[in-house]
C-alpha cells in the first residue's frame, strides 16, 4: 500500500477535508476488472453459436461505468456507499469469474456442449423466457412463503406447549420423536392422496418441513429457561399467561430464530420436489420441464434464480432477527 493510500483502500481527495472525501480505489480496480470483461466478450470470437454477446459486453461494461462513478462519487455516497465499498472485493473478483466462464463455453467451447450453458445463454433465458420464467418465480415465492409461515407458526405454538407443559410434552414427545426426524418428501404420497388439490399437498409438504425444527429448538428455549427467571416474575405478582408471553418466550427467541433459519432451509428443498409433482407452475416444474427439454441454460438460470430467492429469505430473517433481539444484545453470543 502506497503512503498516499489510506487503510480503507481510498484515496485522498485534493481540496477536500480527509474525513469528507477520499476516491475508493477498490471501486477502480473492480471497474478496470469488469471494462476488461466487457473487451473479452466484445472482441474476442465465439467458438459455437451463441447470441446476445452484444448486450452481455454492453452490461459488463455499464457495471465498470457505475463503479468508476461510485468511486469517483464515494465521498458523496453516504451510508449506501459504505454498504458498496463493503462488497469491493467480490465485486473485483465476479468479472473474473465472468470471463473465465465465457472463455471456457462461448470463446474456446472447452466444456462440453450442452450440458455447460455460455454467459449468453442465460441472459437469453431471463431477455427472452421471463415471462414463464417470472412466473413460475411468483407461484414458487407464494407456496413457500404460505407453507413456511404456516409450518413455523404450528411449530412455534407446538413447542412453546412441549416445553411449558409436562402432561402436552408426555403425549406428544413420543409422536414428535417418531414422526418428526422423518423426511417430509416421504409423505408425498399420502400428502397427495389425502389432499384435494396438488397445491394444498406441496403447502402440507413444506408446512411439515418447518414445523418439525421449529417445535424441537422452541421446545428446547422454553425449557432451558434460567429457573431463577421464574422465581423473580412470581414474587412480583406475574401470573402465568405473563410467565409464558413476558418471560418464558422472550428467553427463548434466540433458540426459535435457530429453527426458523433451518425450517427455511429444509422448505426450500422439499418445495422443489413437490413442485416437480402435479404443480403446473413454480421453480421445481421450470426445472423438470427445461431438463426434459434439455434446455440447460433455463435450468442454470432457474438455479440461480433460486439461489437469489433463498438468499434474499435468509438475509430477511437475519434482519428480523437483529430487530427483535437488540435488547440481548449484551447477553447473547452473536
Amino acid at each position: 500500500m502506497s503512503a498516499s493510500t489510506t487503510l480503507d483502500g481510498t484515496l485522498p481527495v485534493a481540496g477536500v477535508t480527509r474525513s469528507a472525501a477520499r476516491i475508493w480505489a477498490g471501486g477502480l480496480l473492480a471497474a478496470a476488472a469488469w471494462l476488461g470483461t466487457a473487451l473479452v466478450i466484445a472482441l474476442l470470437p465465439d467458438a459455437i453459436e451463441v447470441g446476445r454477446t452484444r448486450e452481455l459486453a454492453g452490461l459488463a461494461g455499464l457495471i465498470g461505468l457505475a463503479l468508476a462513478l461510485a468511486s469517483l462519487a464515494m465521498p458523496w455516497l453516504g451510508r449506501p456507499g459504505t454498504h458498496v465499498r463493503r462488497a469491493g472485493p467480490w465485486l473485483a473478483v465476479l468479472p473474473l469469474g465472468l470471463v473465465a466462464w465465457e472463455l471456457a463455453t462461448a470463446k474456446f467451447a472447452l466444456l462440453p456442449l450442452p450440458f455447460f450453458a455460455s454467459p449468453q445463454g442465460l441472459l437469453e433465458v431471463y431477455l427472452e423466457d421471463w415471462p414463464r420464467l417470472g412466473e413460475s418465480t411468483l407461484r414458487s415465492l407464494w407456496l413457500l412463503l404460505t407453507g413456511y409461515l404456516l409450518g413455523a407458526s404450528a411449530g412455534f405454538v407446538a413447542g412453546v406447549a412441549l416445553g411449558w407443559s409436562r402432561a402436552i410434552g408426555y403425549w406428544v414427545h413420543p409422536v414428535l420423536r417418531l414422526m418428526g426426524p422423518l423426511p417430509a418428501t416421504a409423505w408425498l404420497p399420502i400428502a397427495f392422496f389425502i389432499f384435494p388439490t396438488s397445491g394444498s399437498a406441496s403447502t402440507f409438504l413444506v408446512a411439515l418441513a418447518t414445523w418439525f425444527p421449529v417445535t424441537v429448538l422452541t421446545w428446547s428455549g422454553v425449557s432451558g429457561v434460567n429457573k431463577a427467571y421464574y422465581d423473580i416474575a412470581r414474587t412480583l405478582g406475574a401470573s402465568q399467561s405473563f410467565l409464558v408471553l413476558k418471560v418464558a418466550i422472550p428467553a427463548a427467541l434466540p433458540q426459535v430464530f435457530v429453527g426458523l433459519f433451518m425450517g427455511l432451509g429444509a422448505s426450500f428443498s422439499v418445495l422443489v420436489v413437490a413442485e416437480m409433482l402435479g404443480v403446473k407452475a413454480g421453480l421445481g416444474w421450470y426445472l423438470q420441464w427445461a431438463q426434459g427439454w434439455a434446455a440447460y441454460a433455463n435450468m442454470y438460470a432457474a438455479l440461480l434464480v433460486m439461489a437469489v430467492m433463498c438468499s434474499s429469505l435468509v438475509t430477511l430473517l437475519f434482519k428480523g432477527r437483529d430487530r427483535l433481539l437488540a435488547w440481548q444484545k449484551g447477553t447473547v453470543r452473536w
